[in-house]
């Protein structure tokens, strides 16, 4: 088949990654056009620039072009991918820091970050969707954009297209995992449970034997877990569980709040700086026909942003200043961004069927939440059919902990629908990151959600 990518969203910058990967597996998928949309025009044509070079150096025959339109964007298209940002990196940088000043960790999708975004994206993603549905309705959409798992489920709840929502959180973390046991990828099971940025994996297996309880009980084995140090180790083995890096801001939220304070930072605002530098050095070296220094630049910006992932918030440290690992490769790592994707999509084609973990409708994978719930669990994918494995009832330890979050994605949904401050409220009142009526009301007028009462 000669099958169309689509891209809303195409100005991120992690786009090129994507570029990666499509062009990659394109022998695979069939894919021979991808399109890239955003109403920043600027940035998605570097991006398209960019994803030429890259296209061109791997000698690859991927078609790439810029739409003026998401119309244009998605007609016809086999797969939809949307990673949008709304109101871009300035409006994390802002919710982190009104985050921090009212006494909470400043994260974009957790806490009254994860609020704001879910608040200003949600109805723009169902249009978005929508258009989706109206004009290429045998489509996948592969939701990128956070707090992905909220917006998977607002748009399966409130469209008909065909939607999986991806994270590469939990393949991260089962790679460190196979990494920490010196073990290849089919050696290690792992039992991975939980929502979008929510979750655990409750049991390790290595050729067939569970090791669970000796994983628990190592400490040079946990510390390999994490980018930073996050998790005190007797608060995983109390757990019984090990938790993915988000939990840190549930179960750690004193000790992120002091580390963004003292470093008088956050790392949307650090992002924010990384983000411009690299796009004005990259459309100085795209504007000369500098192609192969545009791709080194590129590779470099990955190499300090993900080398200081979680190090702000667990230690205090910054991204800004970094030195760069150069002899890393994150276009041909084995997990990341692009992957994820990848991945989801050759399964879905029939190319190369797998399980992986995603966010989908739980049917009766989680017994503890409903049907049309979305989950984020180990699901077999092949030829259009994505099937979430049964799993056992979630753990007494977290599982008001998922339920209260579940509750919270479903207020804060119908909150962003009607327009509703008071609904936004009572999202905030569930949601366990927050959890208080009064400071409610400041909250929301300081992070400028116009909302109607």
């Amino acid at each position: 088949m000669h099958r169309k990518v689509s891209f809303i969203g195409g100005g991120g910058v992690r786009t090129p990654l994507v570029v990666f990967g499509i062009q990659e597996s394109a022998h695979l998928t069939g894919v021979e056009e991808l399109v890239l949309y955003d109403p920043d025009a600027d940035r998605a044509r570097i991006m398209v620039e960019l994803g030429r070079a890259i296209v061109e150096v791997e000698g690859s025959s991927l078609k790439l072009r810029l739409a003026t339109t998401i119309d244009d964007a998605v007609q016809g298209a086999s797969f939809v991918m949307n990673s949008i940002r709304v109101d871009g990196i300035a409006a994390r940088a802002h919710d982190e820091c009104v985050s921090i000043r009212h006494g909470y960790p400043g994260q974009e999708t957790t806490g009254p970050g994860g609020v704001a975004m879910a608040l200003r994206t949600v109805k723009i993603a169902i249009d978005q969707a929508r258009a989706v549905e109206r004009l290429a309705p045998s489509a996948w959409l592969i939701n990128f954009t956070n707090p992905a798992g909220l917006i998977t489920q607002a748009i399966r709840h409130h469209t008909g297209v065909r939607v999986v929502g991806i994270c590469d959180t939990p393949t991260e973390m089962l790679h460190r995992i196979q990494t920490a046991l010196g073990a290849a990828a089919e050696e290690v099971s792992c039992d991975y449970v939980g929502l979008n940025h929510l979750g655990w994996v409750r049991r390790i297996e290595l050729r067939g034997e569970d090791i669970t309880r000796r994983c628990l009980a190592d400490d040079v084995f946990l510390d390999r877990l994490y980018s930073a140090p996050l998790f005190d180790h007797d608060l995983i083995r109390t757990l019984g569980l090990i938790p993915t890096e988000y939990l840190f801001f549930y179960y750690s939220r004193r000790r992120a709040l002091e580390n963004q304070r003292r470093s008088g930072s956050t790392r949307g605002a650090e992002i924010a700086q990384l983000n411009t530098a690299l796009l004005a050095t990259l459309r100085s070296q795209l504007a000369s026909g500098n192609g192969a220094g545009a791709m080194k630049t590129y590779v470099n910006y990955l190499n300090t942003r993900s080398g200081s992932y979680m190090k702000l918030e667990g230690s205090g440290s910054s991204a800004l200043g970094s030195q760069a690992r150069p002899e890393e490769d994150p276009f041909r790592a084995a997990t990341g961004y692009h992957r994820i994707a990848l991945d989801v999509m050759e399964a879905l084609t029939g190319a190369r069927p797998a399980c992986l973990i995603v966010n989908t409708r739980n049917g009766v994978s989680i017994p503890d939440l409903e049907p049309e719930a979305v989950v984020e669990v180990s699901s077999d994918i092949t030829t259009d059919s994505i099937t979430p494995r049964p799993c056992d009832p979630l753990p007494e330890v977290v599982r008001g902990l998922v339920l209260s979050v579940k509750a919270y994605e479903s207020a804060a949904i119908e909150a962003a629908i009607q327009n509703s401050t008071l609904l936004a409220r009572k999202a905030m009142l569930l949601y366990p990151a927050i959890g208080e009526w009064e400071p409610s009301r400041e909250l929301l007028a300081d992070l400028r959600i116009e909302l109607h009462q």
